[in-house]
């Protein structure tokens, strides 16, 4: 088939590199303008475009798709379905049809649970045992059209947001090639997602990642392994946020934020129902370490009794 893929990140280009070893021709790809990055703040352009111009693929990068101009363009590409994945702009409903087959979906998480923007760590913080990813036939409200297909995946009790993530990039990409083979055929048996179970994976920003210590330490862990790599657990300190990357619960107890104790096995703080144990963490401008090697060099940062 003819495919116009439209996609931004790392989670996208997983599924364009299997677009590209297949037999389907990828006539065109749609990403997000090029965005400052790094300390120079350069413009760099996305993980996909990159892919698209190594393969000598035409990239439109179109602050949004509402003007005359891009859908005219996109009309005479004369596609047989556009492939979306984590582009992150609207696709308005006059160019959801300008493909034979409309516009499908790889959406990171099993609809109807967790629409939106954010729903693998989502999935991680709220405890969910298992995910994975599905293909939607795209229609125009956020994420509520028909799933042609799903892969699943069970949560561990050690995955990241960075590790489920990749995971789920690599299904994705096996499930969407696997869609394409039979996609007709799927679009006529799809039927509508059900109304129950329906929740919102909300956009991650950087101030909820701030720990809260009134929180039960286990919803506090399952965030810690949520935000790594990104935005990051964090707590406020004089010299600047301090990042935690990993923490277990613990069953220890006091005024929620006071460290209970300081080891090598990890910083244990108080929490709102039992106490969360700090093992991996960074202090500003330094990089990650275990609590372990931190403490050699940096014993007298951390006591018992101590208020974070």
């Amino acid at each position: 088939m003819r495919i116009v893929f439209a996609g931004t990140p790392e989670f996208a280009a997983e599924s364009l590199a299997a677009l590209l070893a297949s037999s389907h021709q990828v006539i065109a790809v749609l990403t997000q303008p090029d965005r400052p990055a790094g300390r120079g703040r350069a413009l760099q352009p996305s993980p996909v475009k990159a892919l698209a111009l190594e393969h000598g693929i035409p990239v439109l990068q179109p602050e949004n798709l509402k003007g005359k101009a891009v859908c005219d363009e996109l009309a005479t590409l004369a596609a047989d379905v556009m492939v979306v994945v984590a582009y992150g702009l609207i696709i308005p409903r006059h160019v959801l049809s300008l493909p034979r087959l409309g516009c499908i979906n790889v959406h990171g998480s099993l609809l109807p649970r967790w629409r939106g923007a954010a729903p693998i760590q989502r999935a991680i913080a709220a405890g969910d045992d298992e995910t994975g990813v599905g293909i939607m036939q795209m229609e125009a409200g956020l994420d509520t059209g028909p799933v042609l297909l799903e892969a699943r995946t069970a949560i561990s009790p050690d995955d990241t947001g960075g590790s489920l993530h990749d995971r789920l990039a690599e299904l994705g990409a096996k499930a969407l090639v696997q869609a394409l083979a039979d996609l007709e055929s799927l679009q006529n048996k799809a039927s509508p997602q059900p109304q129950e179970g329906v929740t919102y994976a909300h956009k991650l920003t950087k101030e909820e990642a701030q720990l809260d210590w009134a929180k039960p330490a286990g919803q506090l862990a399952r965030e810690v392994r949520a935000f790594n790599p990104w935005p990051v657990s964090w707590v406020p300190r004089p010299e600047g946020p301090m990042r935690v990357l990993a923490a277990t619960a613990a069953g220890g107890a006091g005024q929620p934020g006071q460290v209970l104790s300081v080891s090598p096995a990890g910083i244990e703080v108080a929490c709102g129902e039992g106490s969360l144990r700090l093992t991996r963490i960074q202090l500003p401008g330094k990089k990650p370490l275990p609590v372990a090697d931190l403490l050699r060099g940096h014993a007298d940062l951390f006591y018992t009794g101590q208020e974070l």
